[in-house]
């Protein structure tokens, strides 16, 4: 069984934290990770980009210049593509929903073997709490010094269970917890630093995050949601 390092908020070592085999032994199809990850990118894009064509540009419809007489090629109208503010040949129109279907199976193994990767390649700590009295950068900042975090640092906390209405049907959500609300406003000043809930993270999210700094209760949290 992998042990994790456990520090407390000022960077000192206080622990280890065992981490369950189902995670640190994961294994996914790289075909199926690779599909994953660009559905998750595909799926970000708005598919709002809109040109008009010539039938839809609001210009005069006089000849730019006689037909005849000027040894110049004839010109019929300025809507056409080859002048300034003519219309647009082929370009880009409005598309239906690209929206990606992304199998909560596939989702999850492919998020358990990235957290697998990070275990086995020494790039994930845990932190025994993220609780604060007051907001303060220089403190979240002092700890990712201390442990020597470097590139992107994806913090990650535990969370607690909120029930919506959709459409008629009762939901469960994750949501921040209270206590995170002054670690949240500490860690968005830190460049390449940013705060999530262990259960609403992606695989992208971890892919991209250089190291990962998980509280206690969010690493138990995230390995029955994956389990």
């Amino acid at each position: 069984m992998a042990k994790l390092k456990k520090y407390n908020l000022a960077g000192k070592e206080v622990g280890t934290v065992d981490v369950d085999d189902r995670l640190t032994n994961a294994e996914a199809n790289g075909q199926s990770i690779k599909d994953y990850i660009v559905a998750l990118r595909n799926n970000l894009r708005q598919w709002s980009a809109s040109t008009k064509n010539r039938s839809e540009v609001s210009h005069t419809t006089k000849k730019p210049r006689p037909q005849k007489g000027t040894g110049r090629a004839r010109q019929g109208s300025l809507v056409t593509p080859q002048f300034r503010g003519g219309g647009v040949v082929f370009g880009p129109k409005p598309k239906f929903d690209q929206h990606v279907r992304i199998n909560k199976k596939e989702r999850r193994a492919a998020i358990r073997y990235l957290i697998g990767e990070k275990i086995r390649n020494n790039r994930m700590i845990v932190v025994e709490n993220l609780e604060m009295s007051e907001p303060k950068t220089k403190t979240v900042s002092q700890f990712v010094n201390a442990c020597n975090m470097k590139g992107r640092t994806l913090f990650l906390g535990e969370a607690k269970s909120q029930s919506i209405d959709v459409e008629g049907e009762e939901k469960s959500v994750s949501v921040k917890v209270d206590q995170h609300h002054n670690f949240l406003k500490s860690v968005r000043n830190i460049p390449k630093a940013r705060f999530n809930v262990a259960q609403n993270i992606s695989g992208y999210d971890v892919m991209v995050a250089g190291d990962i700094i998980i509280t206690e209760s969010a690493l138990q949290q995230m390995t029955e949601w994956l389990s």
